[in-house]
């Protein structure tokens, strides 16, 4: 191909100024009727050409071939029912019709699912595609994929037409079950509503009302339950236990129906307490009360009656009776109507005095047997006869006095039990504690439970015990008070008696023995907790019903973990012993499963750009014409792709159109020309 290209000696401002004055001087001549300005002008005119530099430019091209790029939609979803060999046969099939047309070349790109539960990412492989092609040689963009795809909005500008071959059958139906809200914590015993939906897509059977649905908590079949498809479900749940509630929904596989995979659903909801109740009765004044006291109020969830004998009923000073609280203390409402309304009893340094008859102290044993939780805090009371451990509490009290008070500086330790207790652990190593001392101590006697901590020679400082349903600890000193304090340092009192609180309560990160696990993806954290010092094998049972025992190993002392990834998205169940825990992995139903059903919505905005088509694999593959830019590129059994014409240089001659000597020559004959014919005149 050739042409003529310009190259000027002179910045083109500079020519511009120069054909000016040229311009100037033949109109000049011309008006003042120089026979020679025509032949003038012509000089002038040569001389502006030859500054230009115009060359003749000769180029040897090379065709370039067209590009179509095509997309094999790869992802799960295209896993179902005859897609995989129906996708195969047609992306063979249309890729060596493409392959057959002259002077095309074709980019088979593979697409597979995102990572991460992403979904199908087409739009993001086109766009890198497109980036290591040229766009002038890109003639068309053939798309074969059931059209659910999860990155529309990625689409990148298309040099060439769309054209979508969608995968499936025309009677292909789904069932999915959506879950529309639920809580990610719950407060216990407080009903909550879980919001759910059963929606048919594609042809479903006509006259399907209600179908049946399976719910499980933790594991626990609840048995199956007649719910209506295409209508809000709404289903209330109270939870029953603090920590993790595991909530699996489920329905059967029905016939003719694409896949499973989105028939079920499971909802982790966190349990958690709305509000502590707690009563803490005082038997007398003393600075480790207000300590109690401050701990408690302290905290906005907690709820405290606090109960001070301020004069017992032996002592006379003075003091009218009226004038020693403001109301009178509902003793028998607490201890034996509404006993059960608290989550905590603490004693702290009570002693009998007839305030409390032993009916309302039976009725504290019963309590704890049937759930709940006592904490006594024990002075020198408790060594002495009127010592709350003679009475009817005498057979929960986890240590037995001695009636030795020892009156003598000590620092608490940690026994090696409990450096694996969750009330303890942690807390500091045996020996290594620079905790301040506690100046008394009770002695005792332990008869059931775990000592947790020491004090003097090693005696027993605190003391757990579990009593039917419910949980006793016993801290025989008086003193915890001093680490509030800061007495010599101080000490984690704090969280100390925090925790205690909270095992006694019963909340789930704090038991001595528990099995759970963390997810995180398809990975899980399996924790096992013990007090002994190894544990058996913990039992992986996988959606698919396969076993797998794994052997955990010692992160910290009574702290056992492993970490497993699961094949399979769902409910994998845990068993260690009699510890058994459930744990769901990956969201209930997978992105790419959340809608099955063949449909190019999603991809119509890109398709109708550059008018391009949407054609379904089943009604036969589409033949392929050539259509000019900007024409509907689709039709009636046929697609369209824009031939682009695109080519290579090889190489380039270019050759100057007037000669250097050329244009002198003729310049000086206009010249001579000129000068002659204004002579001759």
């Amino acid at each position: 191909m050739s042409s003529v290209v310009f190259d000027p000696l002179l910045p083109w401002m500079a020519w511009g100024a120069l054909a000016g004055i040229a311009a100037l001087a033949v109109a000049l001549a011309l008006w003042r009727g120089l026979a020679g300005w025509m032949w003038r002008g012509f000089a002038a005119a040569l001389i502006l050409m030859a500054l230009a530099g115009p060359s003749l430019r000769t180029e040897d091209r090379g065709t370039l071939s067209d590009i179509v790029v095509m997309l094999v939609d790869g992802s799960a979803s295209q896993g179902l029912a005859t897609r995989p060999a129906q996708m195969q046969t047609a992306a063979d099939a249309m890729e060596a019709r493409l392959r057959a047309r002259p002077n095309t070349e074709v980019r088979r790109v593979d697409v597979g699912d995102g990572p991460d539960d992403s979904g199908t990412l087409v739009m993001s492989k086109l766009a890198e595609v497109l980036a290591e092609e040229p766009e002038s040689r890109i003639a068309g963009i053939v798309a074969l994929t059931d059209g659910q795809i999860h990155d529309a909005e990625r689409a990148p500008d298309l040099p060439a037409p769309l054209h979508v071959l969608l995968s499936g059958q025309p009677e292909d139906w789904d069932r999915r079950l959506i879950v529309e809200t639920a809580p990610a914590f719950a407060i216990l015993g407080e009903p909550i509503t879980l919001k759910l939906q059963i929606q048919d897509m594609g042809a479903a059977p006509s006259g399907v009302t209600h179908t049946p649905m399976d719910v499980s908590i933790d594991g626990v079949e609840m048995g199956p339950f007649s719910v209506p498809v295409g209508q809000p479900i709404e289903l209330p749940l109270t939870l029953e236990h603090g920590g993790m509630n595991v909530i699996r929904f489920s329905l059967p596989l029905a016939e003719g129906e694409l896949t499973d995979r989105n028939n079920s659903a499971v909802i982790q909801i966190n349990g958690v307490r709305d509000r502590l109740r707690v009563l803490l009765v005082s038997g007398e004044p003393h600075p480790g009360g207000r300590t109690w006291r401050n701990l408690l109020k302290s905290d906005s969830s907690v709820d405290l009656v606090h109960f001070t004998i301020l004069r017992p009923p032996e002592k006379q000073d003075g003091v009218p009776v009226g004038e020693l609280s403001l109301i009178a203390f509902p003793t028998r409402e607490l201890f034996l109507e509404k006993i059960d309304d608290f989550d905590l009893i603490i004693f702290d340094r009570y002693k009998r005095r007839g305030i409390l008859p032993s009916i309302y102290l039976e009725n504290v044993k019963n309590y704890i047997e049937k759930g709940g939780a006592v904490l006594i805090a024990a002075g020198p009371d408790f060594a002495s006869a009127d010592s709350i451990f003679r009475s009817p509490l005498s057979s929960v009290i986890p240590a037995r006095p001695s009636a030795r008070v020892i009156d003598q500086g000590y620092r608490p330790a940690v026994t090696d039990l409990g450096q694996r207790h969750p009330v303890t652990a942690g807390l500091a190593p045996k020996g290594e504690g620079d905790w301040g001392r506690w100046l008394r101590q009770i002695e005792v006697e332990p008869v059931a439970g775990s000592t947790v901590m020491s004090g003097v020679e090693d005696k027993p400082l605190l003391v757990l015990n579990r009593v039917g349903e419910g949980r006793v600890a016993l801290l025989a000193s008086d003193q915890a008070w001093l680490w509030d304090r800061g007495f010599e340092g101080g000490g984690p009192q704090l969280e100390l008696l925090r925790r205690l609180a909270h095992w006694m309560m019963k909340e789930p990160e704090l038991e001595e023995e528990a099995l759970w696990a963390e997810p995180v993806g398809q990975t899980m954290k399996i924790v096992r907790r013990t007090l002994a010092d190894t544990v058996a094998p913990v039992t992986v049972t996988t959606p698919t019903g396969e076993t797998v025992d794994l052997t955990l190993s010692e992160t910290s002392p009574g702290r056992f973990e492993a970490d497993y990834t699961g094949p399979d998205i769902g409910l994998y169940h845990l068993a260690n012993g009699d510890k058994m825990a459930v744990i769901g992995l990956g969201p209930s139903a997978p992105k790419e499963f959340e809608a099955t059903i063949a449909d190019a919505s999603a991809l119509m905005p890109a398709v109708e750009a550059m008018r391009g088509g949407v054609m379904p694999v089943s009604a036969g593959l589409p033949s392929v014409r050539d259509v000019r830019a900007g024409r509907p590129a689709s039709g009636r059994g046929w697609i369209g792709l824009t031939p682009r014409n695109a080519y290579e240089t090889l190489a380039v001659t270019q050759v100057p159109l007037l000669p250097a000597w050329l244009v002198l020559l003729m310049v000086l004959g206009l010249t001579l020309i000129g000068w002659l014919r204004e002579g001759r005149r």
